[in-house]
């Protein structure tokens, strides 16, 4: 059993106090795609953000809404809120702003995640690691918990301290999963730009 978390904390600076979970993506909400993906694989999802009532159309049996138990920390608070309020012992993560998530791509880390026994798999497509479309373990919470009272806010040094798997995109690219899985929107310039990969794949 998964659970699928969608992180729709911060500020949304770049795009005007205008939350890029709401963003319009061929008609419906960036999250709406997310939770419909999410749905085929997970048996609940956790929508992890402070501003609960702009998600509530969403609530259902298996789909929550929580906050951070430590606020103002980043995406790393919200993994930790997640993970220790996960009912199942591995957890898909995805940022709130990534529009073309992918069931399949999260089917092969979770594969990968238990062959090896890992912690947490994650892609590495393109030179860079992406932290905020991998599986990770509910056993990773305290261990968040630690760096966070630590002062530590960055999710790569989470990596650091666990058995973390890094998925080559090659791995990705031989079962024939599009790498636009791992694409967000942080600006206006992404947001178009994510538009029009999307009226190329539908062409």
């Amino acid at each position: 059993m998964l659970t699928g978390v969608i992180l729709a904390g911060g500020q949304n600076r770049r795009m005007k106090g205008f939350h890029k979970a709401l963003l319009d993506f061929q008609d419906q909400p960036i999250i709406e795609r997310q939770i419909l993906a999410m749905n085929d694989l997970c048996a609940e999802i956790l929508i992890v953000t402070q501003r609960e009532e702009l998600f509530s159309a969403y609530l259902s049996d298996n789909i929550r809404v929580i906050p951070d138990e430590i606020k103002d920390r980043g995406p790393l608070a919200g993994m930790h809120a997640a993970l220790a309020a996960s009912r199942n012992q591995e957890a898909w993560i995805v940022g709130c702003d990534m529009p073309f998530i992918s069931v399949n791509a999260a089917e092969l880390m979770l594969q990968v995640k238990n062959q090896l026994h890992a912690h947490a798999v994650i892609p590495f497509i393109e030179g860079k690691v992406h932290t905020l479309h991998g599986i990770y373990d509910k056993n990773c919470a305290p261990m968040i918990a630690a760096l966070l009272s630590e002062g530590e806010n960055r999710v790569n040094k989470l990596l650091q301290v666990i058995h973390s798997v890094e998925l080559d995109e090659q791995v990705f690219l031989e079962q024939e999963i599009d790498l636009n899985f791992v694409m967000n929107v942080n600006t206006k310039e992404d947001y178009i730009r994510a538009v029009r990969t999307n009226e190329a794949e539908l062409k």
